[in-house]
């Protein structure tokens, strides 16, 4: 799994589109979130929707859950932990990167 798959996964399970390359001029224009921030966010949309997972398991073992219900969510919450996952690798592969860089 590449990173841009783990992307268009990621927006699938949003529901949103994938987000687009946009010029220097208009990045700074439109002065969205800053990266912390949507890290920030993405993980804790991820333990949301882990902490859903659970409840949805939970519900099922008491019986009162549905079968596809619990399915939905843990596949969610699995998307999610994957894309958070292939972020980090490829942060962490930056990271290595630059330091292999000469003075």
């Amino acid at each position: 799994m590449n990173p841009m798959m783990a992307a268009k996964a990621y927006a699938a399970v949003q529901g949103g589109a994938m987000p687009t390359a946009t010029p220097p001029s208009a990045a700074s224009a439109a002065q969205g979130p800053g990266f912390s921030e949507l890290l920030q966010n993405v993980m804790t949309q991820t333990a949301q929707q882990t902490r859903g997972a659970e409840t949805q398991m939970a519900q099922m073992v008491q019986g009162q859950g549905s079968l596809i219900d619990v399915v939905t969510a843990v596949s969610s919450a699995e998307a999610s932990l994957e894309t958070v996952m292939a972020v980090r690798d490829q942060v962490i592969s930056a990271y290595q990167e630059i330091m292999r860089m000469p003075i």
